[in-house]
């Protein structure tokens, strides 16, 4: 599958892997799903993301806690 025609959720995007990988589907026109622990930086990201252009959500969630999973 090519990227340009894949929903993709990442998890792990506040990370220096995650955060890469999330601008790099995103330029190939991903629409992503973002996840991470730290607020701060994945509203970070997801705006620097979407002012480009691209088409991401992001959800602050740790996947350990039946609540964020809900949220997701």
């Amino acid at each position: 599958m090519k990227p340009d025609t894949m929903k993709i959720l990442l998890t792990g995007a506040t990370g220096g892997i995650g955060a890469a990988l999330a601008a790099r589907l995103a330029e190939q026109g991903a629409r992503l799903l973002l996840t991470g622990r730290n607020e701060t930086r994945l509203d970070r990201l997801r705006d620097r993301l979407t002012a480009k252009g691209y088409a991401v959500d992001a959800v602050t969630a740790d996947l350990d806690d039946p609540a964020s999973l809900e949220r997701l």
